[in-house]
């Protein structure tokens, strides 16, 4: 018995072992979340907003984005940026069981990042969203995100423009009126 164990270790011992890759690890491949994951980020993006707004107090808000979301914006400048909806008394909650229609399909751009574009109908208020997300250790993290209450029948979803390149977004224009 105690032969065998010795030649175990001696086999093990002497398999040659491999030298450390040099190579930069490969970036996880992204990949479209399905239809149930893609609601959930919506409503939790909003329901976060939306305490924000109603709070005051965006920092939840800023510690739930990406890191380039984090460092780009202050909550104070999240603060300011959201002041409208603030100003206003939006209260987005109705996002928590209305159903998103999607104006575009969702996609995903030329540096990963996730977008997805659309609104909760709703009267006399509907929620226009354009929504950013940046893939961060396997996990989809708020990198840009543009809200707009619209007034009147609930239509095509207003147009929302954040900047694609920064995290840095500002609301959403205000609907045009025709």
């Amino acid at each position: 018995m105690r032969l065998k164990w010795i030649l175990v270790a001696v086999l093990l011992g002497s398999v040659p072992t491999a030298a450390p890759a040099q190579q930069q690890p490969a970036k996880p491949e992204v990949v479209l979340p399905d239809a149930d994951k893609i609601v959930l980020l919506i409503r939790t993006a909003l329901l976060t907003l939306n305490d924000a707004v109603q709070t005051g107090n965006f920092t939840v808000l800023r510690d739930k984005g990406s890191p380039s979301f984090q460092a780009a914006n202050t909550a104070a400048k999240l603060g300011t940026i959201f002041q409208n909806l603030v100003r206003q008394g939006v209260d987005l909650s109705a996002v928590s069981i209305i159903t998103p229609q999607l104006g575009e399909n969702p996609t995903i751009d030329a540096n990963g990042r996730l977008r997805l574009k659309g609104h909760f109908p709703g009267t006399p208020v509907r929620i226009d969203f354009d929504l950013l997300f940046e893939s961060v250790a396997g996990r989809w993290r708020l990198f840009g995100i543009s809200v707009a209450p619209a007034t009147g029948p609930s239509g095509p979803p207003a147009a929302a423009q954040p900047k694609s390149d920064t995290p840095a977004n500002a609301p959403a224009p205000k609907p045009r009126k025709e």
